[in-house]
């Protein structure tokens, strides 16, 4: 015979208990500038100064440039596979403007614009995609040197920039590291683990998250079902919150106020800039493969460059002359970039054993002697 459920048995199937909420969250998104380039909100402060604004656009300008060089160069050989920039100059730029000298940054492959804002040299970066590591150098008189370099693999600088900004709080140093990561990145567990550390350690580190809807051929929805990428932060007791990463006065605000606090002693911020890759992933890819041309389409009427340049002819802040001069000398730059990678004389074979070890091991030099040999033969 079966035995009758008891009271707390049957009371738990039969009633639905009340329920409170435990916590709340909210993500905040800001813009300053819409998509026709009217400001809809007050502009930060630095930027009352039109001088400052027109500077703004001249170096998002100059990153374009060089970009399509960069891309121009690896089609006829004299550069290796290359990861554009093409419509996350805002992102990049704003970054790069907003930090502070000593500030440490852990990039990705394509924060070109936040590294030549920094002081990296164009000619550098060229190098480094031909696959000479003294692009690696930056040697510049007003490059930061302490800067991480280029970071291919996916998020694994995630946890290094946790090291370094637990060093800078340990020194109680005013500094801040800035990690940058694209949307795919936020689906590994190193994102996950340094999250977790700058939370629990209340670190001074801004996690900036380039979302630009593609991790390679992965759209954004394929990759997680949280409405939003910033709010990964909230689990590990982190604000975060989004913000339009084609509008460059909009993320310098974000980006200011976040590396303020974190200098203050006010602990770790998740920034999540919304963006679009224009172009393909790198010159080796095809993303007309995976691509909806009509996305695309859309995605183009919120160029970066556009919609800054439209706030300033509005304001009378910016002139067909002025934009004729303006490209005239970003071009003269980069080709003066151009010519000095060019000239620059090429490694030996053997260089690719430099920057391994601290000492190079008694296993490698076996292998560092026959690639000599080869050489001069």
């Amino acid at each position: 015979m079966r035995r009758p459920a008891d009271a707390s048995t049957l009371r738990l199937a039969s009633e639905t208990p009340p329920s409170d909420v435990a916590a709340q969250f909210e993500v905040r998104y800001t813009r300053i500038l819409d998509a026709d380039g009217r400001a809809r909100a007050p502009l930060p402060e630095p930027f009352s100064d039109p001088r400052a604004l027109t500077s703004l656009y001249e170096e998002m300008l100059a990153l374009r440039l060089f970009d399509a060089k960069a891309v121009a160069l690896q089609r006829t050989g004299r550069l290796g596979t290359y990861p554009s920039c093409l419509g996350q100059e805002a992102t990049a730029i704003a970054m790069g403007r907003t930090m502070a000298r000593e500030d440490v940054l852990l990039a990705t492959y394509r924060e070109t614009g936040t590294m030549l804002a920094r002081g990296v040299r164009m000619e550098e970066i060229f190098l480094y995609w031909s696959g000479d590591e003294r692009g690696s150098a930056y040697s510049g008189p007003e490059a930061p040197k302490q800067d991480f370099p280029i970071c291919v693999p996916i998020a694994t600088h995630a946890p290094q920039a946790v090291g370094v900004a637990y060093a800078m709080k340990l020194k109680r140093e005013p500094r801040v590291a800035v990690c940058v990561v694209g949307d795919g990145a936020t689906s590994k567990g190193d994102f996950y683990e340094a999250l977790n550390g700058a939370g629990v350690w209340q670190l001074p580190l801004v996690f900036v998250i380039v979302n630009n809807e593609w991790a390679i051929s992965v759209p954004r929805s394929a990759q997680t079902r949280a409405q939003t990428l910033a709010q990964k932060a909230i689990a590990a007791g982190i604000p975060g919150e989004q913000v339009d990463g084609n509008d460059v006065l909009a993320v310098h605000s974000v980006m200011q106020r976040a590396l303020a606090t974190a200098r203050a002693g006010g602990g770790p911020a998740v920034i999540e800039a919304l963006t679009y890759r224009l172009a393909d992933h790198t010159t080796a890819d095809d993303a007309t493969r995976y691509r909806n041309a009509a996305d695309l389409e859309r995605a183009r009427r919120l160029d970066p460059l556009v919609r800054l340049r439209q706030y300033l002819v509005r304001e009378r802040l910016w002139s067909e002359p002025q934009e004729i001069a303006a490209r005239e000398a970003c071009n003269a730059r980069v080709e003066q970039a151009v010519a000095a990678f060019l000239a620059t004389p090429p490694r030996e074979p053997t260089a690719m054993f430099e920057h391994l070890f601290a000492e190079l091991p008694a296993s490698l030099h076996e292998q560092r002697d026959a690639v000599r040999g080869r050489d001069h033969e």
